[in-house]
């Protein structure tokens, strides 16, 4: 049996090795090495596949989050809310930007955005919020949208774990996550669901102004060479990264099955013990499934993975330090310090934990796994 590993990159890159070790090729001998075409092409395949009319690819997700958050000429002071219950990167560039971070709770079925969490953080000061698409699945953008709208707030998706779901409105309307708000974000860090071979990033939009302020942004602020029309940053997309994602980007719809395959053998087979509460879907989404991630109730967490660790498979614990509980954030106002009411956050942190789950995995690890969690409650 091949050793289990929570992500399997090198097993995915054979798979299409020939594929991409042309295309890395074709920028070599190009030696078009930085916005080349591969990095044109990339934008406008993702552009179609995802029905944006703007795709601006940056050098990693936290950059295009703070990206977006500087073409919104958001300032100081101002509020942006977003779920304590999310990697760090979400908030992070808040703070970087000194703006105030609120954060809110999720929802207990599917780990995103709490909508009546969100209603009560809101105030005169608040300019943005920040749903954050977790572990694979939607955010309910219908009604965070509409909240927005009533407040004349701005919405940034942090799409960076759903690339590829789909959101289902109350009219049948379909739209990949990432579409939906004034401006999406991604990663393309290696793990992810379309995962580079090192850092990268994108943003999208439909608004065209928003556009072209964000690639000023991502490109010194520039509308033309050495002409600075706004403060911007260096964030960009190399062109092998980009002619990499442009392979993957075909197979996305594969590998998101993959993962969902995967999804279900763990959730049939769990589905007995009463110890584990395995992933739900919201009604409006699917799940396209970047971490496989349970709650154990009534379990010691550590002896549980130190049980799995024996039989040399991993188990992860995504997030062990919900973000208003972080040292970062200590001397934030007392909207975010540790007497916040977040009270699914708090009952998740110490229960939850994710099995391996990749586009790689076989019959026989899937069977090892599962047999590795059933003993331990035998």
């Amino acid at each position: 049996m091949r050793k289990i590993q929570m992500v399997d990159t090198k097993t995915q890159y054979l798979a299409i090795k020939d594929q991409v070790d042309a295309s890395i090729h074709e920028v070599l001998d190009s030696a078009a090495y930085i916005n080349g075409k591969a990095v044109k092409d990339f934008a406008q395949n993702l552009g179609t596949y995802l029905a944006a009319e703007y795709v601006i690819p940056c050098a990693n997700g936290t950059d295009a989050l703070q990206i977006a958050m500087m073409a919104l000429d958001l300032q100081p002071g101002d509020e942006v809310i977003t779920p304590s219950f999310t990697y760090i990167a979400t908030t992070e560039v808040v703070a970087l930007l000194r703006l105030t971070p609120v954060f809110v709770d999720v929802d207990p079925v599917t780990y995103c955005m709490d909508l009546e969490s969100l209603k009560k953080a809101i105030t005169p000061k608040t300019k943005a919020i920040v749903p954050v698409h977790l572990y694979g699945q939607a955010a309910p953008m219908e009604e965070i949208m509409a909240i927005a709208k009533e407040h004349n707030i701005y919405v940034i998706e942090d799409n960076a774990q759903a690339i590829g779901c789909d959101y289902t409105f109350s009219d049948g309307t379909k739209k990949k996550t990432g579409t939906i708000g004034h401006i999406g974000a991604t990663s393309f860090y290696p793990s992810k669901n379309l995962g580079a071979f090192g850092d990268g990033g994108a943003l999208f939009t439909n608004d065209k102004a928003l556009a072209n302020k964000m690639s000023m942004i991502a490109n010194h602020g520039q509308s033309e060479r050495y002409y600075h029309d706004v403060v911007g940053c260096n964030s960009r997309l190399d062109s092998i990264q980009a002619a990499i994602l442009n392979i993957k980007l075909a197979h996305l719809d594969e590998y998101s099955k993959a993962r969902q395959s995967v999804a279900k053998y763990y959730t049939d087979a769990f589905a007995s013990i009463t110890q584990i509460v395995t992933p739900a879907i919201g009604k409006y989404t699917t799940h396209v499934f970047h971490q496989y991630t349970m709650q154990l109730k009534g379990v010691d967490r550590d002896a549980f993975i130190a049980h799995l660790a024996a039989k040399e498979i991993p188990c992860m614990i995504y997030y062990p330090v919900p973000g208003h509980l972080q040292k970062m954030f200590a001397n934030q106002d007392n909207r975010n310090n540790k007497n916040l009411d977040l009270p699914v956050t708090n009952a998740l942190t110490p229960c939850v934990c994710s099995l391996p789950i990749h586009t790689e995995m076989d019959a026989e690890q899937l069977s090892y796994i599962v047999e590795g969690v059933k003993s331990f409650f035998n």
